[in-house]
């Protein structure tokens, strides 16, 4: 999952944005001043950092050039809304600029959108409160990683992928154990039922008389 580095200096702000980003399944760093964010930054692999103006020890606009020679992409946050602030952050190589108070669906849709632009976006994929991070083979539940056996992972994804249409078990098998699986296809019922309980989940519904399928 990506890594946000938050640096600001008020507990209250610094503890909602970390929260709402955990639930959507961003790992977060924090710091209270510009010196401990510095030393977040050369400690951590960091993919994204959100960065108040006014801070303790190192500003803002002091941070900012430290943070962009790592080639870390930036959304600012400060209670200032002056054009000139706006303009000087993103002159000197900010992605973006949000001001207090803000809305968090805003931020959460900004911070997504800089990813994206600077190619850190992981790819994922999923249903309801379940990520699949399919380069890394991990899932998420809830922003809770879920252990999976290998072929747990891969009839996993193949009904992700599938959502919506029925698979057959004969599929299932052909496609997750291949061709010269010796197994029948109770194997197949036997890890669906896994898969059930583990991500507690209701939307993998049986076909009757056909096998499976994942609802959208």
């Amino acid at each position: 999952m990506e890594k946000i580095l938050i640096i600001e200096d008020e507990q209250s702000i610094r503890e909602l944005i970390k929260l709402n980003l955990s639930v959507v399944g961003y790992e977060t760093y924090e710091a209270s001043d510009g010196e401990e964010g510095l030393k977040v930054l050369n400690s951590r692999e960091v993919d994204l950092v959100i960065l108040d103006l006014m801070l303790p020890k190192i500003e803002g606009y002091d941070l900012l050039p430290l943070i962009l020679e790592k080639k870390v992409p930036v959304i600012l946050l400060t209670a200032k809304d002056g054009i000139k602030d706006k303009v000087k952050g993103l002159n000197m190589g900010a992605d973006d600029y949000i001001t207090k108070p803000f809305d968090v669906l805003e931020l959460l849709a900004r911070i997504k959108a800089v990813l994206r632009r600077a190619g850190k976006e992981i790819k994922r994929k999923g249903f309801d409160d379940v990520e699949i991070y399919d380069e890394q083979r991990k899932v998420f539940k809830a922003g809770l990683e879920i252990e999976l056996t290998p072929k747990e992972y891969d009839l996993l994804k193949i009904l992700v992928d599938n959502k919506g249409i029925a698979m057959s078990r004969d599929k299932l098998l052909e496609l997750v154990w291949d061709y010269d699986y010796e197994g029948n296809t109770r194997t197949v019922d036997v890890h669906v039922q896994r898969l059930r309980n583990k991500l507690k989940t209701d939307k993998i519904k049986t076909v009757y008389k056909v096998g499976y399928r994942l609802e959208d």
